[in-house]
């Protein structure tokens, strides 16, 4: 079996961006990933502005307090200034330009407006509450980096900097099926030995909440022609094909021999739990392959696995550079005495009290455990916990997205 690194280290290496690069619009560029780095336009601001409502000034013109200066002009913000006359004060506005001959803007709280004119009730130090041009950023300076999943504060960056869409790759295409004659729709009535298909619906909004393009074939009965024809189908034009179950060794487990007789399978069983039975590989279709993920059955399993190994793989072939989740180090409010051989993520969540509690039961099937629990200790093989010990755990803003 491979180990976490082991397997880690092979998906990032298969990975590849997609190669198509859209140009969108703003307003369609929050979430998608930035396939080039962008320059700005301009410089912001684009002249020294006020930062205050107030005065501007030439402090020299201020030695003492009590000094009296006429006001020449009013400057509100988006106005254009004439040029200070010497010895006057200009009226100005927050977000307005600074007139030339003017190095500092005194707020209005530390004057009096007086008939014609402002008394400074304060000596004023030179530069106070000016921003200077480009302060936040000068024109052709980079201001978003390739790689990176565009946030709305991304975006708004871009638009300060006049720029009116952004480079971003293509969204990557996935095809999804489920394999299993016992799985049931939510809603229809459920038979003996039926279970209501959950992995359906909590693998989408996954691959959704990464940004993906999902197309979902649905279930999928246990029969290796069936296995294989819905491969074909789930291959034809997707960049990924993501199934859950059928990838262990019993006799109605079709999906590992589809993927070999359809593709070629490039890693299966791994040392970690839960994911042991994760399967890796490709899957002919025209024009070239695409990449297979099979993860397994149990809800719980399906849902880590997906978190922990086909999370990275989905955002790399997005193009983004820093795929894996960090931890955090905090004390352990709980005993694990018996560690398993394998690396293991166990259901946790944070408490008030800053520690780390554990879910009673951490079986494959318990999915109530990931909605009690706030994140995953990361524990590595044959370690036993101590309450008090530090351990790794990865919140679930870190793998969830």
């Amino acid at each position: 079996m491979l180990s976490y690194e082991e397997a880690i280290d092979k998906l990032l290496a298969a990975a590849k961006p997609v190669e198509e690069i859209r140009h969108v619009p703003l307003n369609a560029a929050s979430g998608r990933v930035l396939a080039a780095a962008v320059q700005s336009t301009i410089s912001v601001p684009p002249s020294a502005m006020s930062a205050m409502d107030g005065y501007a000034v030439r402090a020299a013109d201020i030695p003492v307090v009590g000094t009296r200066l006429p006001v020449s002009q009013r400057i509100p913000a988006g106005a254009a200034p004439t040029s200070l006359q010497p010895g006057t004060a200009a009226r100005i506005f927050t977000g307005a330009p600074i007139p030339e001959g003017a190095d500092t803007v005194v707020m209005q709280e530390v004057t009096t407006a007086s008939e014609g004119g402002v008394v400074f009730n304060e000596v004023p130090v030179a530069g106070a509450f000016v921003r200077p041009l480009g302060e936040d950023f000068l024109a052709g300076a980079d201001i978003l980096a390739a790689g990176v999943r565009l946030r709305p504060q991304d975006v708004a960056l871009a638009a300060a900097a006049g720029l009116p869409q952004l480079p971003v790759y293509r969204r990557v295409r996935v095809g999804v099926f489920f394999t299993g004659d016992e799985l049931v729709q939510p809603g229809e009535p459920l038979p003996p030995g039926g279970i209501y298909n959950s992995n359906r619906y909590a693998l989408c909004a996954l691959l959704e909440a990464l940004g993906c393009e999902v197309r979902d074939l649905g279930s999928v009965p246990d029969d290796f022609e069936a296995t294989r024809h819905a491969l074909r189908q789930a291959a034809a034009d997707n960049d990924l094909v993501v199934t859950s179950g059928g990838v262990s060794v019993g006799e109605e487990d079709h999906v590992k021999p589809a993927v070999e007789a359809e593709g070629q399978l490039q890693m299966w069983k791994l040392a970690a739990k839960p994911g042991k039975p994760l399967a890796f590989g490709t899957v002919r279709r025209p024009g070239g392959d695409s990449w297979f993920i099979g993860l397994p059955g149990h809800p719980v399993s399906s849902i880590v696995t997906f978190m922990i190994f086909v999370r990275p793989f989905v955002l790399r072939l997005q193009g983004i550079a820093d795929v894996l989740p960090r931890g955090l180090q905090l004390p352990a409010d709980y005993d694990w005495p018996k560690p398993d051989a394998r690396r293991e993520f166990l259901r946790a969540r944070l408490s008030d009290r800053g520690t780390v509690e554990l879910f009673a039961n951490q079986g494959p099937g318990v999915l109530s455990s990931l909605t009690w629990g706030s994140g995953l200790v990361d524990n590595p093989p044959r370690q036993a916990v101590r309450r008090g010990d530090m351990v790794r755990f990865i919140p679930f803003s870190e793998l969830l997205s």
